[in-house]
């Protein structure tokens, strides 16, 4: 396998047996985004030189016996929602195409201590919801470019997927970490809400807003997680709960744990080809020693129409230094998601939260007696998509049945796990989706461990 294929974990063991140096690799990583990355367009900005120049101290540190940890002088990149000092931070939208930061985020400030080199900031659609600004381009999905690369944090799947960064950061609200990873075949985590510190994010929402990883297989994910997570003053809604060791320990079976499933749920108004790809997943799980327990979600419609109401209202509080006094400088995408912000009256924001708070009670019924959720990511493959539909307007790029399966869980705050489980006939991937109990990401990371070990499609890459 090429090195720029290489899980982060395989190049984090050639970097500190000194193998490979972190400025040959980073190196090697911006001479493939300087190839490929005109046509795929994951990347807002590149920073060569500010990589190549962390790269080296990364060397020194090294040579004189500092070593970070797994990390450690490894080429990562991070949505363009994520400020970085003295580097434009745009949100996709032109209001702030020239916006550069004074300080970092706290993840950023994180992975920086961790010892990564950044290489860049990923493109994503506009602000985060599902269409893009016309003035910007959109990432293109590598394994076919007239299909969806999902949304918002497109740019962080394609690098992901593409080979162009060993592990990416993005954020989710309703699916914008879980989407791109499914459309793009590879590993997202949404970890469990006030888990990772969303200070320095340009957000929607107060209380849906998710910032994780998407890397090429779950041990990814966990060694990125461990070193994002944990409580920051400057985000009153991040947890106190210590930061346990993430990265579960290696076990090849599943004995004891009880997953839950309800066909009905999974398989109503979803490609038939997910659904069997994720009963398929299921029956690999079970011989490992997971006990497929039955369960009865609720019926979501309703629930959805309420999520679309909160994250408008509050959309209109994440841009009111923007909105509407610059209306016109958004595109129409988000523009007219902005004035559909607007006309949320108090009444309709708090019977929506009414049913919010339903939504939570219901899911907790459901998880009662189980450790682990399993469902589809998406209720249809990566599917064509043209400009036309992506720059909008809102009733052209969002869909509230295709977020059936990820925004309640952006509700309760509780981690989801998108992992590739196959390919359909088009050759286009599949994905499972692990839910589990609020900071029991360790256990959906070990779920998915044992999945990978017994089917290998995270080792799937697209021939570019």
């Amino acid at each position: 396998m090429t090195i720029h294929f290489k899980t982060l974990s395989e190049v984090s063991g050639l970097i500190q047996s000194r193998q490979i140096s972190c400025v040959e690799l980073t190196t090697l990583m911006l001479d493939r985004i300087g190839s490929l990355d005109s046509t795929l367009k994951s990347y807002a900005t590149v920073l060569p030189e500010a990589a190549l120049a962390s790269a080296k101290q990364a060397d020194k540190e090294l040579d004189n016996g500092q070593y970070h940890g797994p990390l450690h002088g490894i080429p990562m990149a991070v949505k363009d929602l994520c400020f970085t000092q003295g580097i434009r931070t745009m949100a996709g939208t032109k209001v702030y195409e020239d916006f550069i930061p004074d300080h970092d985020a706290t993840v950023i400030t994180r992975l920086k201590q961790a010892g990564v080199i950044l290489l860049g900031k990923l493109n994503l659609s506009e602000a985060g919801m599902p269409g893009y600004h016309p003035d910007f381009e959109i990432p293109v999905n590598p394994w076919d470019q007239n299909v969806w690369t999902g949304t918002s944090s497109s740019g962080s799947g394609v690098a992901t997927a593409a080979g162009l960064a060993f592990a990416t950061l993005g954020t989710d609200t309703a699916g914008s970490i879980r989407f791109p990873a499914a459309c793009c075949g590879v590993v997202g985590l949404k970890p469990t809400f006030g888990r990772v510190s969303r200070y320095g994010v340009f957000g929607m929402t107060q209380w849906m807003d998710h910032v994780g990883p998407l890397t090429r297989c779950v041990d990814d994910a966990a060694l990125v997680l461990q070193v994002i997570a944990g409580h920051d003053p400057q985000d009153v809604s991040t947890l106190l709960d210590p930061v346990e060791v993430i990265l579960p320990k290696p076990h090849h079976d599943l004995i004891g744990v009880r997953i839950g499933v309800d066909e009905n749920f999974i398989s109503q108004d979803t490609d038939s080809e997910i659904t069997g790809s994720v009963m398929t997943a299921l029956a690999v799980l079970e011989k490992c020693g997971a006990d497929l327990v039955r369960v009865k979600m609720p019926d979501v419609k309703d629930y959805l129409s309420a999520w679309a109401k909160l994250c408008g209202a509050e959309t209109i509080l994440a841009h009111e230094k923007t909105y509407p006094s610059r209306r016109d400088d958004y595109g129409p995408c988000f523009r007219d998601w902005l004035d559909y912000g607007a006309t949320v009256t108090c009444l309709d924001y708090l019977k929506a939260d009414k049913y919010r708070a339903e939504c939570i009670g219901k899911l907790r019924e459901v998880f009662a007696d189980i450790d682990v959720l399993a469902t589809p990511t998406m209720v249809q493959p990566p599917h064509p998509v043209t400009q036309t539909m992506l720059y909008g307007p809102i009733t052209e790029t969002l869909d509230k049945s295709a977020i059936k399966f990820t925004a309640i869980f952006n509700f309760n705050g509780f981690p989801a796990l998108s992992i590739p489980c196959g390919f359909n006939r088009a050759g286009l991937p599949l994905s499972l989706q692990l839910v589990g109990h609020a900071l029991s990401e360790s256990l959906l990371l070990q779920v998915g461990r044992v999945y990978e070990e017994q089917t290998q499609w995270h080792v799937q890459h697209p021939a570019i």
